[in-house]
């Protein structure tokens, strides 16, 4: 097995016994990259000279005897619409190009403190948009497991990457689906935490409107659920640069073994291979002695909408004029789509949906109490054919209602589990673990009994 084969808790042990070194990690990934990224994209802009001049200082720390940190040596990468001192935040934007940041992210600052080597920074499609990674300053990002399929998006570059080994771990961001949806499109797992568990700000830009701050989150990616667990970990130091930032410890108190079911959400039809995907899941929660019970859960339609429309008022607020100016032509059709499906007209809407937010809120905390673990699609839809939302609005229409569990939950900060359960098919499928605010641990329990280990491909 070659070291960029190898998971970030097998990495880590190896550089801190000596067996490997940072550096000798560092390269091996490097190597990799150069020799898939030409075909898949993912990693939009290298980090290689200082990722070795990082890989360097750890190695002599480990000389001295010095503590390392819980990614000590391990190769990660970035997501292009975070701070990365020295590098362009351009989230997928010629607009941005120049806009190169001088401080780090929290969430960059925390994996440097754990010891993480920032390899590289990947791609996501305009605006963080999308399910699918397209854009006209880096490209087209490919799934590495079928080239036909989107990787996802818009941590479409991180998933890719990951599933393809360049990197053990790849940092994300999801407001509506970005780190669980293309974890599922290219056949690896991603967690997305509750809001406030990781500590992010972008200094480079002026912060951003209540609906992002409400719903948007960074988090971990990665080919096993151990490798999420160190991520998570890494990410989740308390910086008070963000105002969201909540100091809760990763271990919550015991825990019922209860579990809600649910395979078709408000009643959408869900394709019969991520019934069966849940079906299998549901077996093995059982056979570990999980009590488990098929429910009806809270409304998650009212939760999509009113996020939706706190986008669009976003958008019209801050963007609008951004989207004609960059002139990506995919992001035109999509923001034209978003507005003929959500149309912003008032702060009327504002109010109502946050107001909406806490009825909501409470009773999906209620549901949760009393249901410590959500087991559920995370797509009604197996994955999407690549640039699929960009055929019939009838097409796009179909992939927004699809995607219920990916845009409805972060409207109340839950935190959700993307786990792979299967490979063989020409696309993966999967299930989805959802827990209350700050149980990311339940969740992590819950998927060492379902997730296979998946190799990188």
């Amino acid at each position: 097995m070659e070291i960029w084969q190898l998971t970030a808790n097998e990495l880590r042990q190896k550089i801190l016994k000596g067996e490997i070194s940072a550096r000798e990690a560092t390269e091996s990934h490097l190597s990799r990259m150069d020799q898939v990224n030409v075909k898949i994209n993912a990693v939009a802009q290298s980090c290689e000279t200082e990722a070795l001049e990082e890989a360097d200082l750890l190695d002599d720390k480990r000389m001295r005897g010095d503590e390392l940190g819980a990614l000590a040596g391990v190769p990660v990468t970035v997501k292009i619409n975070v701070d990365q001192r020295g590098y362009a935040t351009t989230n997928g934007l010629q607009l941005q190009k120049d806009l190169v940041a001088k401080i780090d992210n929290p969430v960059v600052n925390n994996l440097r403190k754990a010891g993480a080597i920032i390899i590289g920074r990947t791609n996501t499609p305009a605006f963080s948009l999308r399910w699918f990674t397209r854009n006209t300053i880096h490209g087209h990002t490919k799934n590495p497991l079928n080239p036909l399929v989107t990787p996802g998006g818009s941590s479409g570059g991180a998933a890719a990457a990951v599933a393809a080994g360049i990197g053990a771990i790849g940092h994300g961001t999801d407001i509506a689906g970005s780190i669980r949806y293309p974890a599922y499109a290219c056949g690896i797992h991603g967690l997305r935490p509750s809001l406030g568990r990781v500590a992010a700000h972008n200094f480079s830009s002026p912060d951003r409107f209540i609906g992002a701050q409400l719903m948007a989150v960074s988090g971990p990616l990665a080919r096993t659920i151990e490798d999420l667990e160190l991520g998570i970990q890494a990410m989740a130091n308390h910086d008070h640069r963000d105002p969201w930032s909540v100091d809760m410890p990763l271990k919550g108190k015991p825990y019922l073994k209860r579990i809600a079911f649910c395979d078709s959400p408000e009643g959408i039809k869900v394709d019969p291979r991520i019934q069966k995907a849940l079906r299998a899941a549901l077996k093995k929660f059982e056979q570990a002695d999980w009590e488990v019970d098929e429910v009806k859960i809270p409304p998650l339609r009212s939760a999509m909408e009113n996020q939706l429309v706190l986008w669009m008022a976003e958008m019209d607020k801050s963007a609008k004029h951004l989207v004609a100016k960059e002139n990506d032509p995919d992001a035109i059709i999509i923001y034209d789509r978003l507005r003929k499906i959500s149309e912003y007209k008032s702060t009327d809407q504002i109010m109502d949906a946050l107001q909406e937010r806490a009825n909501l809120t409470r009773k999906w905390k209620k549901f949760l109490f009393d249901y410590p673990l959500l087991l559920c699609p995370v797509s009604c839809s197996l994955p999407f054919d690549d640039l699929k939302d960009l055929e019939s609005e009838g097409h796009f229409e179909q992939i927004i209602e699809d995607q219920i569990l990916q845009i409805g939950l972060p409207f109340m900060g839950l935190p959700g589990l993307t786990v792979t359960t299967d490979r063989n098919e020409n696309r993966p499928v999967g299930v989805q673990l959802v827990a209350s605010h700050f149980r990311e641990d339940i969740l992590l329990d819950a998927a060492k009994l379902i997730a296979p280990r998946f190799d990188a491909i």
